[in-house]
């Protein structure tokens, strides 16, 4: 059985300015999922699923599915505000959803195989997605997922300070805790993480999350439990989020599962803001300059 790739495309990019997850960055307009589908393809997975709003429905289908029919399976999904779902009967007030952990649980009726998650807006490279499938056909269980570590020093922006996943790790490889580290910036020749108002410095191999994860199913119920008591316990903060570390931390802490820390030395490319736009083009110019990609990605 072939694993799927739940692609996290719900979310509106604040900080950017527009909807990045359609944005073109390839050559021939080609967005960051395109390269993410198509090294997912290569690398042998067998269905790809977004993660959208409903609104966004009708433009990811007319992008994609010229693309991807005949290729890869596809479906679509829906992140919204719906509590009965889970068990909820209380009315509570959201303006944004409930963060990528909630987003997950979108996708428990329609993912029935092994499955990783990345984001829609980043670029993860292609030896992320082989190692991911070498994992989740030949490794993972109900007991063992995994997390893929980029190098911290290979996931920055120039034009600001980024959230990062730090994970720390036992002499298997296997994670230990995630820490955010919420203000994560390049300061001369140092990379630098701040805490109220202290500068720490960070080695630039450090493993980081950029929310590459790989699960069977069976994660879907127990993180619906952990739903559950999360918008309970937060619902008079409006601005909780229940982010998918938390998955990992729990279930970490409780002796449920293991998280392989899958190691990579792929570049990340991510569009945080505006003006990263310009360097991911060139990246991946680039790339197809160099034979990684075919300059029409889907001829």
């Amino acid at each position: 059985m072939k694993p799927t790739l739940l692609i996290l495309a719900a979310g509106m990019a604040s900080r950017y300015g527009s909807m990045k997850q359609i944005d073109g960055f390839g050559p021939n307009g080609e967005t960051i999922i395109d390269y993410s589908i198509y090294d997912a393809i290569k690398a042998g997975f067998g269905k790809v699923v977004f993660i959208i709003k409903e609104e966004f429905i009708d433009n990811f289908k007319s992008i994609f599915e010229p693309k991807l029919n005949g290729r890869i399976e596809t479906d679509y999904v829906f992140q919204n505000f719906d509590l009965k779902q889970f068990g909820i009967d209380e009315e509570i007030y959201r303006e944004k959803p409930w963060g990528t952990a909630h987003a997950i649980l979108s996708g428990r009726k329609v993912v029935k195989e092994p499955f990783c998650v990345i984001n829609a807006d980043d670029f993860y490279g292609y030896d992320s997605f082989r190692k991911m499938v070498e994992f989740l056909t030949e490794e993972a269980t109900d007991s063992n997922y995994s997390i893929v570590g980029y190098k911290i020093g290979k996931t920055l922006s120039d034009f600001g300070s980024v959230s990062r996943g730090v994970c720390k790790t036992n002499d298997g490889d296997f994670l230990e805790e995630i820490t955010e580290r919420t203000q994560v910036y390049k300061k001369d020749e140092t990379i630098i993480y701040e805490e109220n108002g202290v500068e720490y410095p960070l080695d630039f191999e450090t493993p980081v999350s950029m929310n590459f994860w790989g699960f069977t199913p069976a994660v879907f119920n127990l993180t619906e439990e952990m739903f559950r008591e999360f918008a309970l316990a937060n619902k008079d903060k409006p601005k909780a989020e229940f982010f998918i570390p938390l998955i990992g931390e729990t279930l970490v802490h409780n002796d449920t599962a293991t998280f392989k820390v899958i190691p990579t030395d792929s570049q990340w490319f991510g569009v945080t803001y505006k003006e990263d736009k310009p360097f991911v083009q060139a990246s991946i110019d680039q790339l197809v300059k160099d034979g990684s990609y075919p300059e029409k990605l889907w001829n």
